[in-house]
């Protein structure tokens, strides 16, 4: 239940001050979802993305306004860039952005991992080591219900836990949609504990107190820029 707990722990911690944060985020992936088909009805994509906006307690007005705003010919084009870098010790980074300016973007990045004398690394230097995966996390009755649908469907998840009445899925990003629509067939207006697409490390470190008070003025000069979304790592006494 690692990653599980992990994800949940995360989600409890995005609050306060984050919270517009999570609104901005969440009104540029709508905006992206919802380019070239704002309809809700027909767009799964953007449907799943407002429900997870709402579970979030993201204002309608924020969420109409994104669609709208994909629904005319703005000059704003939103796209998202993962970057990787090495941090103190043996720590390891996976930066996800969403941004409109890509040259600003990896400036702030770089400019973040300089000020703790770090830096960046190129594709696949850090994320080699983690694993790409869709957590779920939701109520259901019987585990053999959901794993045998699965199996009809031609699905294999990577990895499934059940315990006490909660199956968690870890399944491959591509088979998130396919996934989902077994498990809302088998469980109408299911919800969902856990629903992160993420990057996950293989393995863990534990930092010195020098390293990790630097790491953490890395995870914070990172976390302030508006253009990151989310922040992915390897260390366990974080």
């Amino acid at each position: 239940m690692g990653r599980a707990y992990e994800v949940r722990k995360a989600s409890i911690q995005k609050t306060g001050a984050a919270r517009g944060k999570i609104y901005t985020n969440f009104a540029k992936e709508i905006y992206l979802a919802a380019k070239g088909n704002p309809d809700l009805d027909t767009n799964i994509k953007l449907k799943r993305i407002v429900e997870k906006a709402k579970k979030q307690e993201v204002p309608q007005e924020i969420i109409k306004r994104a669609i709208d705003k994909a629904k005319g010919a703005g000059a704003e084009d939103y796209q998202t860039v993962i970057y990787e870098g090495f941090g103190p010790g043996a720590s390891t980074l996976i930066i996800k952005t969403l941004t409109d300016n890509v040259n600003r973007t990896v400036g702030e990045v770089r400019a973040a991992f300089n000020k703790v004398h770090k830096s960046l690394g190129v594709n696949n230097s850090v994320s080699y080591n983690y694993d790409y995966i869709n957590l779920l996390s939701f109520k259901i009755a019987s585990e053999e219900d959901i794993l045998l649908a699965l199996l009809d469907a031609g699905v294999e998840p990577v990895n499934e836990i059940y315990q006490d009445g909660t199956m968690t899925l870890e399944i491959n990003p591509t088979d998130q949609h396919k996934v989902k629509d077994i498990i809302e067939k088998l469980i109408p207006n299911v919800d969902y504990e856990i629903d992160e697409v993420g990057w996950y490390p293989k393995e863990k470190v534990k930092l010195s107190a020098e390293d990790l008070e630097i790491f953490t003025r890395l995870y914070n000069l990172l976390d302030a820029i508006d253009d990151v979304s989310e922040i992915y790592h390897n260390v366990e006494n974080f």
